[in-house]
């Protein structure tokens, strides 16, 4: 395979793999902290790209100005759940908070297969289209746009459970609940606040996507799928692993789309799953339990 066309292939690759990053780290946020996957994680992101779409075909809000509104939304709207409805219907239960994410993601889908139909929806955005020739390859100005925020919000997310006391509080709750409990810090609030970034970083994935993908009821289980294999890769509650797994996973995505043909792309994300769990289940950058 020639280098001119390898080296595309990666960068693509590169660029697709950080809006799964993106993607996962609400994921591995709340696996974290919580201890559960969220089941409802791909709903909320078809949620976002609705909201994304609506802004901007009734307002004429650009994507990218919307991700100032909807973050703040989704992250309100993920710390109403995990508040109100999630920590109260599972009376403290892990396996109850699986159902009731379950069940939450089958409402939120079938909601909006009621309101919006299962037409599928696209925008168009003067950018849509442009490109930018690096190292002899033309990148998607989109997807670069995607990378740089996929990686300034994997730094903000760093800094915030490093550097504040409300991070300080997470990182406390994950390592262990009872104790921090007893110092003093309100577990539901940093569970729902925990969800809310989640649903944030939901949002702003969305944001990013909507200019060059398209949005109908079920859009949002395709990525969820990949954002487990990514959060397994990197280690599960891992943000630096969730940012390394997704730009991995979109660097094999690419290059079976190249070698085996588009439609068999993501053979190779699944295959690489199988193996992570085999021999190395704790992820890249994750810890044993």
């Amino acid at each position: 395979m020639q280098l001119t066309i390898l080296l595309p292939a990666i960068l693509n690759g590169l660029l697709t793999g950080a809006v799964y990053a993106l993607i996962a780290l609400g994921l591995t946020l709340v696996y974290g902290v919580l201890h559960i996957i969220n089941f409802a994680h791909g709903a909320m992101l078809t949620a976002a790209l609705f909201a994304a779409f609506f802004m901007h075909k009734l307002l004429g809000v650009d994507p990218y100005i919307a991700v100032f509104f909807l973050a703040p939304a989704f992250f309100a709207l993920g710390y109403a759940l995990q508040r109100f409805v999630i920590g109260p219907a599972a009376h403290g239960i892990d396996s109850n908070i699986l159902l009731v994410t379950l069940g939450l993601s089958i409402v939120i889908e079938n909601a909006m297969l009621h309101f919006f139909r299962a037409d599928t929806r696209t925008i168009d955005v003067a950018y849509a289209f442009d490109v930018v020739p690096i190292a002899g390859a033309y990148l998607s100005v989109p997807r670069l746009v995607g990378f740089a925020v996929a990686v300034l919000v994997a730094l903000l997310l760093s800094m915030l459970l490093t550097m504040t006391d409300t991070g300080k509080a997470i990182r406390a709750v994950a390592k262990e609940k009872l104790g921090a409990e007893l110092c003093g810090i309100d577990v539901a609030h940093v569970y729902a606040v925990t969800f809310g970034l989640g649903a944030a970083c939901v949002a702003v994935a969305a944001c990013l996507l909507i200019p060059t993908y398209y949005v109908n009821p079920h859009v949002g289980n395709a990525f969820v799928l990949i954002a487990f294999t990514v959060v397994v890769l990197g280690g599960m509650g891992s943000i630096p692993g969730a940012l390394i797994g997704g730009l991995f996973v979109g660097v094999v995505e690419s290059l079976c789309g190249l070698y085996l043909g588009e439609s068999l792309g993501q053979i190779g994300i699944f295959l690489m799953f199988i193996l992570v769990l085999l021999f190395r289940p704790s992820g890249l950058l994750g810890a044993r339990a």
